[in-house]
């Protein structure tokens, strides 16, 4: 039979040690653990009072039914315990927060707009991916100020909180591209919301630059096209009709006319290949690119890709790779168009048995000095005009006109070139010095210089 003073030194020392695993169990988060490990311990209590020959049985046993309800309450989910557990992981600088408090989370998640939900003090609760897309930096407990220093919105979130109707407000951004983003803030929760654990206000915002770009396309489109196709139209119909009536028997002549008028038609298959690829390129430029591109790769793709061209132009195309990989985030198709109009028109408008220098490297570039990846295209060719330089990305515009459409030249391909630079972040610098050459550089933010 266990003597009763050393029962009473046990037990003491039994119930200390529950108290501190039970206190180190519900730090760890663990509610089954925890409840595991409280049934484990009183069990134990239960042997020892078993053991303690004068304990009666049904005692020991409505001992040991009482701890257990005890201890399993204050391991239930709501303890004072987990709640202040529960506001440490809010308060902690997480992407997300992966609570439950309602279901409302996985609402938000599943929206296909960019969503973030805030609370009373416009302190963010929870965001999407969507707006996470928009705001790369944005982090749970973080102020709306400092997720967005836009005015209009931090208004209409102001404007929101005494209004019964969602506000509605136009963000015009211009850095690092133009765009229109429509943001929708609704109150939704009331002045019980901090007890239930609901956000205060959800903003929700839609990307219009891809809808307000394609309505200016189809106008754009409209004008341009009509104004370009003008000309050869003229032309085919003017030859349609001598055909048709003086030359009709003509056989020389009808020979010359009908190869003007198959260039004729092909200038116009070219300036309507053009239209599409800008409209295209145009449409995607606030997209950010998400494929890795390395540049040595595609100087060395494009230069075999247009050696055909300039051997029957009777140029040399020369190839200058970096020493190691200089990678980009980007879209490789579009950089190898970048790359090969740029090359085509040094190719098109050099000088004959020239050559054409492809470069790529590593410089450091802007303030402070960062270091980019630079690609070079440069030709020995007449160049350009000072005058013309800041106009030449311009849609149609061409420093000679009469060259370029003896050439075949459609005015867009530089315009195409500056809306993929844009689109990747990059930057188009252009020098010329008339009766030497020209160069055209192409800036990116380098991805990383090993592979």
């Amino acid at each position: 039979m266990t003597d009763r003073p050393l029962l009473s030194r046990i037990l003491p020392a039994l119930t200390s040690t529950l108290g501190q695993t039970q206190a180190v169990l519900r730090a760890a988060g663990r509610r089954m653990r925890v409840r595991m490990g409280a049934l484990t311990i009183t069990g134990m209590l239960f042997l020892v009072l078993m053991g303690a020959g004068d304990v009666p049985a049904w005692v020991a046993l409505a001992g040991f039914g009482l701890m257990a309800t005890i201890i399993m309450q204050q391991a239930a989910p709501g303890s004072d315990e987990e709640r202040s557990e529960e506001a440490s992981r809010t308060w902690s600088p997480s992407r997300r927060d992966t609570g439950d408090d309602g279901g409302w989370r996985p609402l938000v998640d599943a929206m296909p707009d960019a969503v973030v939900a805030l609370d009373h003090n416009f302190v963010v609760m929870h965001f999407n991916a969507m707006f996470e897309d928009l705001f790369p930096r944005v982090r749970v407990q973080q102020p709306l100020s400092h997720v967005s220093r836009n005015p209009e919105l931090n208004e209409a979130v102001e404007r929101a909180v005494l209004s019964a109707e969602p506000v509605v407000v136009d963000l015009f951004e211009r850095v690092p591209v133009e765009r229109r983003i429509s943001a929708t803030v609704s109150r939704l929760g009331g002045r019980d919301s901090r007890q239930t654990g609901l956000p205060f206000l959800i903003i929700s915002l839609r990307d219009m630059s891809e809808q307000d770009k394609l309505a200016q396309m189809r106008a754009d489109f409209i004008a341009n096209a009509s104004h370009e196709l003008r000309t050869p139209l003229a032309s085919l119909r003017g030859f349609v009709e001598t055909l048709q009536g003086p030359a009709r028997d003509d056989v020389q002549a009808r020979e010359r006319f009908l190869g003007i008028m198959s260039s004729q038609a092909n200038r116009m298959t070219r300036l309507i290949d053009d239209l599409l690829s800008l409209s295209r390129v145009e449409m995607r430029v606030h997209l950010r690119p998400r494929g890795i591109v390395e540049l040595n790769e595609v100087a060395a793709y494009v230069a075999q890709a247009l050696e055909p061209l300039a051997a029957s132009s009777k140029i040399k195309i020369i190839v200058t790779k970096s020493e190691s990989l200089i990678r980009i985030r980007g879209d490789r198709d579009e950089i190898v168009q970048v790359i090969q109009n740029l090359v085509h028109n040094a190719i098109k408008y050099g000088k004959e048995n020239g050559r054409v220098e492809v470069a790529v490297s590593r410089v450091l570039d802007g303030t402070p000095p960062q270091p980019r990846a630079l690609v070079a295209i440069a030709d020995d060719g007449p160049g350009i005009a000072p005058e013309h330089l800041p106009r030449l990305t311009e849609r149609f515009y061409r420093a000679n006109a009469a060259a370029s459409r003896d050439k075949g030249g459609t005015g867009l391909g530089l315009a195409i070139v500056k809306h993929i630079v844009i689109r990747h972040s990059g930057e188009l610098r252009i020098s010329s010095v008339v009766g030497t050459g020209s160069t055209f550089s192409l800036l990116f933010d380098e991805l990383g210089s090993r592979g």
